[in-house]
Protein backbone atom coordinates (compact mmCIF):
# COMPACT_ATOMS: atom_id res chain seq x y z
CA UNK A 1 0.00 0.00 0.00
CA UNK A 2 1.14 3.39 -1.17
CA UNK A 3 1.92 6.08 1.53
CA UNK A 4 -0.35 8.49 0.70
CA UNK A 5 0.67 12.53 0.52
CA UNK A 6 -0.52 13.24 3.87
CA UNK A 7 1.40 10.63 5.86
CA UNK A 8 4.49 11.68 3.69
CA UNK A 9 4.02 15.27 4.56
CA UNK A 10 3.53 14.60 8.20
CA UNK A 11 6.46 12.39 8.93
CA UNK A 12 9.19 15.14 6.71
CA UNK A 13 7.55 17.91 9.17
CA UNK A 14 8.05 15.69 12.17
CA UNK A 15 11.19 14.67 11.34
CA UNK A 16 12.26 18.67 11.01
CA UNK A 17 10.52 19.21 14.65
CA UNK A 18 12.47 16.58 15.70
CA UNK A 19 15.50 17.70 14.49
CA UNK A 20 15.03 21.59 15.44
CA UNK A 21 13.67 20.44 19.28
CA UNK A 22 17.49 18.46 18.88
CA UNK A 23 19.69 21.67 17.49
CA UNK A 24 17.52 23.90 20.30
CA UNK A 25 18.35 21.36 23.39
CA UNK A 26 14.43 20.42 23.91
CA UNK A 27 14.70 17.03 22.57
CA UNK A 28 13.24 15.04 25.35
CA UNK A 29 13.79 11.38 24.00
CA UNK A 30 17.47 10.49 25.20
CA UNK A 31 17.78 7.68 23.19
CA UNK A 32 17.56 9.69 19.79
CA UNK A 33 19.59 12.52 21.35
CA UNK A 34 22.22 10.19 22.00
CA UNK A 35 21.98 8.53 19.09
CA UNK A 36 22.43 12.09 17.11
CA UNK A 37 25.17 13.17 19.31
CA UNK A 38 26.66 9.90 18.56
CA UNK A 39 26.31 10.46 14.75
CA UNK A 40 27.84 13.41 14.55
CA UNK A 41 30.84 12.54 16.57
CA UNK A 42 31.29 9.78 13.98
CA UNK A 43 30.61 11.89 11.11
CA UNK A 44 33.41 14.28 12.23
CA UNK A 45 35.79 11.58 12.41
CA UNK A 46 35.71 10.24 9.24
CA UNK A 47 35.64 13.91 7.78
CA UNK A 48 37.24 16.36 9.84
CA UNK A 49 35.35 19.25 7.22
CA UNK A 50 32.36 18.21 9.40
CA UNK A 51 32.92 19.93 12.31
CA UNK A 52 29.95 19.59 14.66
CA UNK A 53 29.42 23.38 14.31
CA UNK A 54 28.92 22.27 10.10
CA UNK A 55 26.24 19.34 11.12
CA UNK A 56 24.19 21.31 13.75
CA UNK A 57 24.14 24.47 10.59
CA UNK A 58 23.37 21.57 7.89
CA UNK A 59 20.47 20.17 10.38
CA UNK A 60 19.32 23.72 11.01
CA UNK A 61 18.56 24.23 7.08
CA UNK A 62 17.07 21.46 7.18
CA UNK A 63 14.46 21.72 9.68
CA UNK A 64 14.21 25.07 8.68
CA UNK A 65 12.67 23.59 5.42
CA UNK A 66 10.34 20.63 6.87
CA UNK A 67 7.96 22.53 8.19
CA UNK A 68 4.37 21.08 7.60
CA UNK A 69 3.39 24.66 6.47
CA UNK A 70 6.49 25.35 3.88
CA UNK A 71 6.31 21.44 2.84
CA UNK A 72 2.51 21.97 1.81
CA UNK A 73 2.77 24.86 0.15
CA UNK A 74 5.33 24.14 -2.07
CA UNK A 75 3.87 20.92 -3.25
CA UNK A 76 0.72 23.08 -4.21
CA UNK A 77 2.19 23.65 -7.59
CA UNK A 78 2.37 20.04 -8.59
CA UNK A 79 -1.57 18.80 -6.59
CA UNK A 80 -2.92 17.74 -9.76
CA UNK A 81 0.01 15.58 -10.21
CA UNK A 82 1.01 14.06 -6.87
CA UNK A 83 -3.30 13.75 -6.84
CA UNK A 84 -3.08 10.26 -9.69
CA UNK A 85 -1.65 7.38 -8.77
CA UNK A 86 2.07 6.80 -9.15
CA UNK A 87 4.11 4.09 -10.74
CA UNK A 88 7.03 4.29 -8.26
CA UNK A 89 10.35 4.44 -9.85
CA UNK A 90 13.54 3.71 -8.50
CA UNK A 91 15.66 6.63 -8.57
CA UNK A 92 19.19 6.82 -7.89
CA UNK A 93 20.95 9.54 -6.70
CA UNK A 94 24.99 9.99 -6.67
CA UNK A 95 25.88 11.65 -3.42
CA UNK A 96 27.92 14.36 -3.08
CA UNK A 97 30.49 14.62 -0.12
CA UNK A 98 31.22 18.37 0.13
CA UNK A 99 28.82 19.26 2.85
CA UNK A 100 26.95 17.66 5.67
CA UNK A 101 23.23 15.85 3.98
CA UNK A 102 23.96 17.65 1.18
CA UNK A 103 21.32 15.87 -1.07
CA UNK A 104 18.74 15.83 1.56
CA UNK A 105 16.99 17.77 -0.51
CA UNK A 106 16.67 15.12 -3.15
CA UNK A 107 16.29 12.46 -0.48
CA UNK A 108 12.95 14.38 0.63
CA UNK A 109 11.75 15.30 -3.56
CA UNK A 110 12.06 11.40 -4.30
CA UNK A 111 10.15 10.13 -1.41
CA UNK A 112 7.49 13.09 -1.47
CA UNK A 113 7.04 12.13 -4.83
CA UNK A 114 6.27 8.51 -4.36
CA UNK A 115 9.31 7.16 -5.71
CA UNK A 116 11.84 4.99 -4.21
CA UNK A 117 15.36 6.56 -3.34
CA UNK A 118 18.69 4.71 -3.74
CA UNK A 119 21.62 6.54 -2.43
CA UNK A 120 24.98 5.81 -4.16
CA UNK A 121 27.10 7.51 -0.62
CA UNK A 122 29.94 9.49 -0.85
CA UNK A 123 32.80 7.77 1.26
CA UNK A 124 32.87 11.91 2.72
CA UNK A 125 29.40 11.05 4.01
CA UNK A 126 28.16 8.21 4.66
CA UNK A 127 27.13 8.48 8.69
CA UNK A 128 24.29 11.22 8.42
CA UNK A 129 22.16 10.10 5.42
CA UNK A 130 22.03 7.11 7.07
CA UNK A 131 20.94 8.13 10.14
CA UNK A 132 18.04 10.44 8.77
CA UNK A 133 16.70 8.29 7.10
CA UNK A 134 16.57 5.60 10.07
CA UNK A 135 14.82 9.12 11.97
CA UNK A 136 12.60 9.34 9.02
CA UNK A 137 11.94 5.46 9.14
CA UNK A 138 11.41 5.48 13.16
CA UNK A 139 8.60 8.17 12.53
CA UNK A 140 6.92 6.04 9.11
CA UNK A 141 7.58 2.71 8.84
CA UNK A 142 5.97 2.32 5.49
CA UNK A 143 9.13 4.39 4.09
CA UNK A 144 11.86 1.89 5.13
CA UNK A 145 11.04 -0.39 1.93
CA UNK A 146 11.54 2.88 -0.29
CA UNK A 147 14.70 3.66 1.07
CA UNK A 148 18.32 1.93 0.44
CA UNK A 149 21.51 3.21 0.50
CA UNK A 150 24.75 1.55 -1.16
CA UNK A 151 28.58 2.22 -1.53
CA UNK A 152 29.21 -0.03 -4.34
CA UNK A 153 27.88 -0.30 -7.69
CA UNK A 154 24.40 1.07 -8.91
CA UNK A 155 21.63 -1.40 -10.36
CA UNK A 156 18.21 -1.96 -10.75
CA UNK A 157 17.47 2.18 -11.34
CA UNK A 158 15.41 3.77 -13.62
CA UNK A 159 16.42 7.71 -13.42
CA UNK A 160 19.47 9.12 -11.66
CA UNK A 161 20.22 12.52 -10.59
CA UNK A 162 24.08 13.32 -9.89
CA UNK A 163 25.91 15.88 -8.18
CA UNK A 164 29.68 16.26 -8.75
CA UNK A 165 32.44 17.99 -10.12
CA UNK A 166 32.88 19.54 -14.08
CA UNK A 167 35.28 16.42 -14.57
CA UNK A 168 32.64 13.76 -13.19
CA UNK A 169 29.85 15.07 -14.78
CA UNK A 170 31.68 14.13 -18.32
CA UNK A 171 31.52 10.30 -16.33
CA UNK A 172 28.18 10.77 -15.28
CA UNK A 173 26.91 11.50 -18.62
CA UNK A 174 28.84 8.38 -20.13
CA UNK A 175 27.74 6.04 -17.72
CA UNK A 176 23.92 7.49 -17.06
CA UNK A 177 23.22 9.61 -20.16
CA UNK A 178 20.93 6.74 -21.63
CA UNK A 179 18.27 6.84 -18.50
CA UNK A 180 16.33 9.91 -17.44
CA UNK A 181 18.76 11.60 -15.14
CA UNK A 182 20.13 15.21 -13.36
CA UNK A 183 23.63 16.23 -14.12
CA UNK A 184 25.08 18.82 -11.75
CA UNK A 185 28.91 20.50 -12.69
CA UNK A 186 30.36 22.33 -10.78
CA UNK A 187 28.77 25.81 -9.46
CA UNK A 188 29.77 28.48 -6.71
CA UNK A 189 27.60 31.59 -5.94
CA UNK A 190 28.53 35.69 -5.91
CA UNK A 191 27.87 38.25 -3.80
CA UNK A 192 26.66 41.98 -4.95
CA UNK A 193 27.86 44.94 -2.81
CA UNK A 194 27.45 48.88 -3.91
CA UNK A 195 29.17 50.18 -0.92
CA UNK A 196 26.58 51.50 1.32
CA UNK A 197 26.16 48.23 3.34
CA UNK A 198 26.29 48.40 7.13
CA UNK A 199 28.38 46.25 9.61
CA UNK A 200 25.24 44.10 9.86
CA UNK A 201 24.92 43.05 6.49
CA UNK A 202 28.43 42.06 5.96
CA UNK A 203 28.31 39.88 9.09
CA UNK A 204 25.74 38.13 7.78
CA UNK A 205 27.39 38.08 3.93
CA UNK A 206 30.46 36.23 6.35
CA UNK A 207 27.94 33.62 7.12
CA UNK A 208 27.29 33.28 2.91
CA UNK A 209 31.12 33.47 2.83
CA UNK A 210 32.79 30.59 5.69
CA UNK A 211 29.96 28.72 6.40
CA UNK A 212 31.15 24.81 5.66
CA UNK A 213 34.93 27.05 5.12
CA UNK A 214 33.35 27.90 2.11
CA UNK A 215 33.08 24.27 0.12
CA UNK A 216 29.32 24.42 -0.55
CA UNK A 217 27.81 25.37 -3.82
CA UNK A 218 25.71 28.23 -2.40
CA UNK A 219 28.88 29.83 -0.49
CA UNK A 220 30.25 33.20 -2.08
CA UNK A 221 33.24 32.54 -3.94
CA UNK A 222 33.44 35.75 -5.68
CA UNK A 223 32.72 39.23 -5.04
CA UNK A 224 31.04 42.02 -7.45
CA UNK A 225 32.00 46.00 -5.88
CA UNK A 226 32.24 49.27 -7.34
CA UNK A 227 34.75 50.86 -8.89
CA UNK A 228 37.71 52.26 -6.16
CA UNK A 229 35.71 49.91 -3.37
CA UNK A 230 37.39 50.23 0.21
CA UNK A 231 37.67 47.20 1.72
CA UNK A 232 38.57 48.35 4.98
CA UNK A 233 34.38 47.97 6.41
CA UNK A 234 34.32 44.51 4.89
CA UNK A 235 37.81 43.05 6.54
CA UNK A 236 35.95 44.27 9.99
CA UNK A 237 32.36 42.66 10.07
CA UNK A 238 33.98 39.53 8.94
CA UNK A 239 36.63 39.49 11.86
CA UNK A 240 33.71 37.31 13.49
CA UNK A 241 34.86 34.53 11.39
CA UNK A 242 38.36 34.36 12.12
CA UNK A 243 38.08 31.17 13.99
CA UNK A 244 38.22 29.21 10.48
CA UNK A 245 41.99 30.00 10.81
CA UNK A 246 41.92 27.19 13.61
CA UNK A 247 40.81 24.40 11.47
CA UNK A 248 44.07 22.90 10.38
CA UNK A 249 42.76 21.99 6.93
CA UNK A 250 41.43 25.70 6.23
CA UNK A 251 44.64 27.03 7.81
CA UNK A 252 46.88 24.80 4.81
CA UNK A 253 44.80 26.16 2.14
CA UNK A 254 45.20 29.77 3.12
CA UNK A 255 49.24 29.21 3.61
CA UNK A 256 49.64 27.80 0.16
CA UNK A 257 47.83 30.45 -1.28
CA UNK A 258 49.32 32.81 0.28
CA UNK A 259 52.48 31.66 -0.73
CA UNK A 260 51.94 31.14 -4.31
CA UNK A 261 50.60 34.90 -4.50
CA UNK A 262 53.12 35.81 -3.00
CA UNK A 263 56.58 33.81 -5.34
CA UNK A 264 54.53 34.69 -8.23
CA UNK A 265 54.24 38.35 -7.40
CA UNK A 266 50.24 38.05 -7.66
CA UNK A 267 48.43 41.24 -6.20
CA UNK A 268 46.17 40.10 -3.54
CA UNK A 269 44.48 42.01 -0.13
CA UNK A 270 45.03 39.67 3.16
CA UNK A 271 43.47 39.93 6.57
CA UNK A 272 45.26 37.06 8.07
CA UNK A 273 42.53 34.53 7.61
CA UNK A 274 41.17 35.10 3.56
CA UNK A 275 42.90 36.39 0.66
CA UNK A 276 41.25 38.78 -1.74
CA UNK A 277 42.13 38.48 -5.78
CA UNK A 278 41.02 40.69 -8.60
CA UNK A 279 39.62 38.34 -10.80
CA UNK A 280 37.03 37.84 -13.58
CA UNK A 281 36.32 34.36 -12.09
CA UNK A 282 33.66 32.90 -10.06
CA UNK A 283 35.05 29.22 -8.45
CA UNK A 284 37.71 30.71 -6.00
CA UNK A 285 40.49 28.07 -4.27
CA UNK A 286 39.18 27.42 -0.77
CA UNK A 287 40.23 30.15 1.88
CA UNK A 288 40.76 32.77 -1.55
CA UNK A 289 37.32 35.14 -2.31
CA UNK A 290 38.13 36.62 -5.77
CA UNK A 291 36.54 40.37 -6.43
CA UNK A 292 35.94 42.36 -9.45
CA UNK A 293 34.96 46.25 -9.62
CA UNK A 294 31.54 47.05 -12.02
CA UNK A 295 30.55 50.76 -13.34
CA UNK A 296 26.66 49.96 -13.65
CA UNK A 297 23.58 47.90 -13.42
CA UNK A 298 23.54 46.57 -16.87
CA UNK A 299 27.09 45.36 -16.37
CA UNK A 300 26.41 43.51 -13.49
CA UNK A 301 23.15 41.98 -15.57
CA UNK A 302 25.52 41.33 -18.07
CA UNK A 303 28.01 39.21 -16.07
CA UNK A 304 25.20 37.15 -14.64
CA UNK A 305 23.32 36.64 -17.76
CA UNK A 306 27.19 35.42 -19.58
CA UNK A 307 28.11 33.45 -16.21
CA UNK A 308 24.52 31.64 -15.28
CA UNK A 309 25.94 28.26 -16.19
CA UNK A 310 28.42 28.54 -13.13
CA UNK A 311 26.12 30.26 -10.72
CA UNK A 312 24.48 28.59 -8.34
CA UNK A 313 22.76 31.58 -6.13
CA UNK A 314 23.49 35.44 -5.99
CA UNK A 315 23.55 37.11 -2.92
CA UNK A 316 22.42 41.02 -3.10
CA UNK A 317 19.49 43.09 -1.37
CA UNK A 318 16.10 43.48 -2.88
CA UNK A 319 16.58 46.71 -3.06
CA UNK A 320 19.18 46.73 -6.31
CA UNK A 321 16.16 45.54 -8.27
CA UNK A 322 18.16 43.19 -10.19
CA UNK A 323 16.74 41.31 -13.59
CA UNK A 324 17.83 38.17 -11.88
CA UNK A 325 16.55 36.81 -8.73
CA UNK A 326 18.72 36.74 -5.45
CA UNK A 327 18.79 35.83 -2.00
CA UNK A 328 19.46 38.29 1.12
CA UNK A 329 22.94 38.91 2.99
CA UNK A 330 23.08 35.69 5.10
CA UNK A 331 20.26 32.99 3.63
CA UNK A 332 22.57 31.47 1.15
CA UNK A 333 22.70 28.32 3.02
CA UNK A 334 18.99 28.47 3.79
CA UNK A 335 17.55 27.67 0.90
CA UNK A 336 13.51 27.33 0.26
CA UNK A 337 12.15 24.18 -0.85
CA UNK A 338 11.70 25.70 -4.60
CA UNK A 339 14.95 26.57 -4.51
CA UNK A 340 16.37 23.64 -6.82
CA UNK A 341 20.24 23.29 -7.46
CA UNK A 342 21.06 24.38 -10.77
CA UNK A 343 17.50 25.71 -11.38
CA UNK A 344 16.43 22.15 -12.42
CA UNK A 345 12.62 21.56 -10.72
CA UNK A 346 13.69 17.93 -9.27
CA UNK A 347 9.85 17.28 -8.73
CA UNK A 348 8.82 18.38 -11.95
CA UNK A 349 11.17 16.02 -13.42
CA UNK A 350 10.38 13.12 -10.95
CA UNK A 351 6.87 13.45 -11.77
CA UNK A 352 7.40 13.09 -15.89
CA UNK A 353 9.12 10.06 -15.41
CA UNK A 354 6.07 7.77 -15.69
Amino acid sequence: MQLNQDRKINAFAELGKLLSDFISGKLNNTEIKASLNNKIEVASRQNPWFDKKSIIHSLTGISYMLKKAKITEWLTRYENELQKPINSKNIAVIMAGNIPLVNFHDFLCVLITGHNFIGKLSSNDSVLPIALSDLLINIEPDFKNKIHFTTGKLSDFDAVIATGSDNSSRYFEYYFGKYHHIIRKNRNSIAILDGSENKKSLEALSDDIFMYYGLGCRNVSALLVPENYSFQNFFKAIENKKEVFNFYKYRNNYDYYKAVFLVNKTPHLDNGFVLLKKDNGISSPLSVLYYQEYQTKDSINAFVRNNKDSIQCIIAPDRYNFEFESVPFGKSQFPELCNYPDGVDIVRFLLEIN
